[in-house]
């Protein structure tokens, strides 16, 4: 049933072997790679509950924070987990407030969670306060509220009209 000579010899057969044994693994990767993520959508960065940031954070992807960051946030989405505090300005497309947040929020969706904390001025396109938020501040409705500064004050008078207003 077995036998030596054909465990030793080397034949053509183990020649013939190996090509195979070099093309499978070749073309084996190609057939398995699988991306872990569409192309385009990045992970969200998360900031664990252990972390502390003093410095701003920019970027046009998505953020997560569960520690405390203390400076400004501009982000795609923004998500203050419930054990987060971030003292600063935050501007985001959507915002999803779960923890603390001190100072002014700007975004074009802004939604407080039921235990969301936020001292500071909130500017929106649209809003959301669930039940049980706290919040000090002043809620105002803009159409762009990522632009850039604070809301300026409306000139005194149009042109024409001061023009009118300075002659008895």
């Amino acid at each position: 049933m077995f036998s030596k000579s054909r465990i030793n010899e080397p034949g053509p057969k183990s020649e013939a072997e190996k090509p195979k044994a070099a093309e499978t693994p070749v073309s084996k990767p190609q057939s398995e790679f699988t991306p872990s993520a569409p192309k385009g959508k990045a992970v969200a960065s998360v900031l664990s509950s252990d972390l502390t940031v003093v410095g701003n954070l920019r970027t046009t992807g998505d953020i997560q924070v569960e520690g405390t960051v203390e400076g400004d946030i501009r982000a795609h989405l923004l998500t203050v987990g419930e054990s987060a505090t971030i003292r600063g300005e935050i501007v985001a497309d959507d915002i999803v407030v779960n923890g603390r947040v001190i100072g002014r929020v700007r975004g074009l969706k802004v939604r407080l969670t039921s235990t969301a904390r936020v001292e500071g001025d909130i500017i929106h396109k649209t809003i959301a306060i669930e039940s049980g938020a706290h919040f000090e501040g002043s809620v105002q409705r803009q159409e762009d509220p990522l632009a850039q500064g604070r809301p300026s004050a409306p000139p005194p008078f149009p042109p024409a009209a001061k023009a009118e207003a300075e002659t008895p």
